[in-house]
């Protein structure tokens, strides 16, 4: 019995390090079930790149769905997004800014919550929220989950918890040009409505693959509509902000490209330009951390050039 209990210690030590992702180049900084007020625990991960100093300060790119961003090895899927080696890259060849990157985990069971901006779910009627919260995905299983929208309490626990510990605990640069969100997928859009949200924290924002549909059917989908009325009357200054839009043209990205003509059409009318406002089509690219690491070089730059 006692065997059995030292091995189970053991797989279980192993289990907890090995959540922790591995990086070729700079430091990580784990945070397990960081806490909250306004969202269940998760893990964040701060990447720190060589040479971090104190007598220094960094820009700051928040990033959803953080397990993926660093280390394929603990993913699902054995996908990664390549932050420590593109952003090693670019500061190397000083093509961007210092910066440090928060890799902030998806509650998994309510990441579809947490991600769909909570303000444009709002605007549905009854009738079309009950239905969006019986949406099913291919394999039957609900989207939703539970029929309660945590955007709005998942940005809080971003800017009112998350950010002021960044902060107080590392060399940052405090100021909004010089704080960012990313993300893919769902998190392009919780992007999208953070910068909108909170344009006095978020100098900008990048949206890769944004999940325009929202759920995973476009056929009277009043969803995508619903975004577009938003950002018509949300969007931040292009005086002082940025914005970034890509898309795929396979797999689930196939659907993305008339959704997001609209929300050009939004970024035009809003006195957006090629100053601050970039959307990129990527032909042959599918949904996924392979994709999004081929490109994230682009959003970055964009963002962060010096």
């Amino acid at each position: 019995m006692k065997v059995l209990n030292i091995l189970s210690l053991i797989f279980l030590s192993l289990n907890v390090v090995g959540q922790t992702p591995s990086v070729s180049s700079g430091t990580i900084k784990h945070f397990e079930n960081f806490e909250s007020r306004f969202v269940s625990p998760r893990n964040i991960d701060l990447w720190l790149p060589e040479g971090y100093t104190e007598k220094k300060k960094y820009a700051v790119l928040y990033m959803h769905d953080g397990k993926g961003l660093y280390d394929s090895t603990i993913m699902w899927n054995r996908q990664e997004w390549g932050v420590d080696e593109t952003l090693s890259k670019l500061l190397h060849k000083k093509k961007i800014r210092d910066c440090i990157v928060v890799g902030i985990w998806n509650s998994e069971a309510t990441r579809h919550l947490e991600y769909f901006p909570q303000k444009p779910f709002e605007s549905l009627t009854q009738e079309q929220q009950e239905l969006l919260f019986g949406a099913v995905r291919n394999n039957g299983q609900s989207v939703f989950k539970e029929p309660q929208i945590k955007s709005d309490a998942y940005l809080k626990f971003l800017v009112k918890e998350l950010k002021p510990f960044i902060d107080k605990n590392f060399s940052t640069k405090k100021d909004q040009p010089n704080t960012f969100i990313v993300g893919s997928s769902m998190g392009g859009l919780i992007s999208m409505y953070a910068i909108c949200e909170y344009p006095t924290v978020f100098g900008g924002a990048a949206c890769l693959s944004t999940h325009w549909p929202g759920t995973f059917s476009i056929e009277n989908n009043p969803v995508p509509q619903a975004f577009m009325d938003y950002l018509s009357t949300h969007l931040p200054s292009p005086k002082n902000h940025k914005i970034y839009f890509d898309y795929g043209t396979e797999t689930l990205d196939a659907l993305y490209k008339p959704f997001q003509q609209e929300a050009d059409k939004v970024m035009k009318a809003k006195g957006y330009s090629e100053k601050n406002w970039k959307t990129r089509e990527f032909v042959g690219e599918n949904h996924s951390e392979n994709a999004w690491k081929k490109r994230f070089e682009i959003p970055v730059v964009f963002l962060l050039r010096r």
